[in-house]
């Protein structure tokens, strides 16, 4: 497997109290190169996040990825 590495990872490890859940959603999925909406979106969804950083370490676009594992109650999604 591949690791993408991006220019502005920003670190999900904190020295202070534990952070939030969905902000540390949102910083593991900011770190793998998601755009800030979409890993904010994604953060308070119901998606694997697991299954996401796979898809992108596997090489999937994060923007594809998100298709591909929006949940199916999603207004957004298609049908």
């Amino acid at each position: 497997m591949t690791v993408q590495q991006t220019s502005h990872t920003v670190p999900c490890r904190s020295a202070g109290p534990p952070l939030d859940v969905v902000e540390w959603r949102v910083c593991r999925l900011r770190e793998v190169g998601f755009p800030v909406a979409l890993a904010e979106a994604l953060a308070r969804q119901r998606v694997d996040l697991h299954a996401l950083l796979q898809l992108v370490d596997a090489g999937c676009p994060p923007e594809l990825a998100a298709r591909i594992l929006s949940p199916v109650d999603d207004p957004r999604a298609t049908r």
